[in-house]
């Protein structure tokens, strides 16, 4: 009884710290001013420094499911089966490489935003089907893992326990916005590094723990030749189905400098590794330990529906009081900062892209903060109930790069790198990548697989070839198939212009402007460098929307203004517009 009561104390201890911090993050934002617009609330007005961007990154990742599924599949299947860390790494990697920069010197507020300028607000609003099923899935992998562990540490039921953690997290992100997210994020990093790497030597030196280095055949894992395609999948969809992330978008998007935004990718990629390895070392300790000669009062060998509980029953069963005390209460309160920043991309995403830009144009920027909060408690309803129901905590942090991996990337890389994509590939390449996907099955949501690919294994109802890198081939190759070939069709006179219905290629409304250049517009023999500048009534630059002086002279401009007097009345209707759909 007594740890219960010193995990009772180190969760109440643990959860003040991380309410107070996110609160006193909320008073920040407001200190910026009385009336902070919605960007500010999304992106902390665009002013979140190195240091925190990199912590907040780093955090966002390394989460409950991040640190509990870790520990889960190295106990369950082996260290060879552990994608999840390393795919992640890479993907932070492959998102500074190629898309931080890009995205951050457009100035864009949420990821959907190029979807929507090119594809329209309907299509972008399709799009955030996937973004926010990988949202909610991902918050859902967070509150589990900290239901488990609070279960854990004080016997009370799981689903009390996600509960009141959604409850915590969703009170400060609903007044703090990034500021809040951030800040917890920071707190959130030092607790995980305290709390596991303290467990893992007292782990360690346990009667009833073996040393790793005898028992290697069991955490190291095996794999089958079989099993290469399936490995293979699993570790593309985390490499690749780890960038189109509004979470990990929102860091980018909110750095100051778009060098800044690609550094700090690279650096949270480390943290990601980093900050593993005591994780993988728990779960190789629990793989080397004779339950039977610990307090566990459960069943030995461990069934599969209690695997998730590895990593708390370490740390209560293997450790001293003192040590659970600093390692499940800082590592409970700890997590919970991450279900935050999931729950608040899918409601920035819904506030900006959804009811502003489809159903409410002229909307307030009072009225979007508003619609962002009720998102907020939407959202984290939707985690709450999907973090008690699913068992696996790993396959369910799994499942929530699969939708994003086979929909989201590909329509990543065509609204980045390839101009000739329109509506039409983009639905296309929706449709095709999802039907494929929803063929092949799902086992963690009793799916049955319609669709049996090659070297299906018809004994264990498994899908050996890797076809969800197949659906997101096939979701590629339709949106390019048919973009460029109706692009023909309609720029050639082949097809009438009447018939281009998404107004994306020849059929264009008056109010839409293309520009060859986007970004380029000739003013008085002098060039200016702007985003898709929106000018006020007054007619001059929304200064929400200007890019920094920073990201002006790292894009070559050459002269650099803040106003708009030199621009001619002829030219600010044409060249500086804001549109909602069609393609340039």
């Amino acid at each position: 009884m007594a740890v219960h009561l010193v995990g009772l104390a180190a969760i109440v201890v643990f959860y003040v710290l991380i309410l107070l911090v996110g609160l006193w993050a909320a008073r920040k934002q407001k200190s910026t001013g009385e009336n902070p617009d919605s960007e500010d609330v999304m992106l902390a007005g665009r002013n979140i420094g190195l240091i925190v961007g990199v912590f907040t990154m780093t955090a966002t990742w390394v989460g409950g499911a991040y640190i509990n599924g870790t520990a889960e599949i190295i106990f369950s299947t082996g260290f060879v089966w552990c994608q999840a860390p390393f795919g992640y790494a890479l993907s932070l990697v492959f998102g500074g490489l190629f898309f931080a920069k890009k995205m951050r010197s457009e100035g864009y507020v949420t990821m959907l935003d190029p979807f929507q300028r090119k594809y329209g607000g309907r299509m972008g609003g399709l799009l955030y089907i996937p973004a926010l099923l990988g949202e909610v899935f991902w918050s859902a992998a967070i509150l589990a893992a900290l239901g488990s562990t609070l279960s854990v540490i004080i016997e009370i039921d799981n689903s009390i326990a996600v509960i009141v953690s959604a409850i915590i997290a969703i009170a400060y992100t609903l007044f703090g916005g990034l500021y809040s997210v951030a800040y917890t994020d920071v707190v959130q990093l030092f607790c995980i590094l305290a709390g596991l790497w303290l467990s893992v030597p007292f782990a360690f030196s346990h009667p009833a723990v073996v040393s790793i280095s005898t028992t290697s055949d069991k955490w190291m894992g095996s794999m089958e030749t079989s099993d290469i395609g399936m490995w293979i999948d699993s570790g593309l969809l985390l490499v690749f189905g780890g960038i189109p992330w509004q979470v990990y978008f929102q860091r980018v998007l909110s750095s100051k400098t778009a060098f800044r935004a690609q550094l700090l990718s690279y650096v949270a990629a480390v943290g990601c590794i980093v900050m593993a390895a005591p994780a993988v070392l728990l779960g190789a300790i629990a793989a080397s330990t004779d339950w039977n000669q610990t307090d566990w009062p459960g069943r030995v060998p461990i069934p599969a529906e209690e695997q998730k509980l590895i990593l708390p029953m370490v740390m209560q069963y293997l450790c001293p009081p003192w040590v659970t005390f600093i390692g499940l209460g800082a590592v409970s309160a700890a997590v919970m900062s991450s279900a935050d920043s999931s729950v608040l991309s899918a409601s920035a995403m819904f506030a900006r892209n959804i009811y502003k830009l489809i159903f409410r144009q002229k909307a307030s920027e009072s009225e979007i903060i508003w619609a962002m909060r009720f998102a907020i408690f939407g959202v984290g309803v939707m985690a709450t109930v999907m973090g008690i129901t699913i068992e696996t905590i790993y396959g369910l942090w799994f499942l929530c790069a699969d939708l994003v991996y086979v929909i989201l990337f590909p329509q990543l890389v065509s609204v980045v790198y390839l101009k000739g994509t329109n509506t039409y590939g983009s639905l296309f390449g929706y449709c095709v990548g999802l039907i494929f996907r929803l063929l092949g099955g799902e086992p963690l949501i009793y799916l049955p697989a319609v669709m049996r690919f090659p070297f299906y294994d018809y004994e264990h109802d498994v899908q050996r070839f890797p076809y969800k890198t197949l659906a997101m081939l096939v979701s590629f190759s339709g949106i390019v198939g048919v973009s460029y070939p109706m692009q023909y069709l309609f720029e050639s006179g082949k097809f009438p212009k009447h018939w281009d219905i998404f107004h994306c290629v020849v059929n264009i409304p008056d109010e839409v402007v293309m520009l060859k250049e986007p970004h380029e517009v000739e003013v008085n023999e002098m060039t200016q460098i702007t985003k898709d500048i929106n000018l006020m009534p007054n007619g001059q630059i929304n200064p929400a929307l200007k890019f920094s002086k920073e990201d002006l002279l790292s894009s070559g401009a050459d002269n650099i203004t803040d106003d708009t007097s030199s621009v001619s009345d002829d030219a600010k209707p044409e060249a500086l517009r804001e549109y909602d759909g069609g393609s340039r």
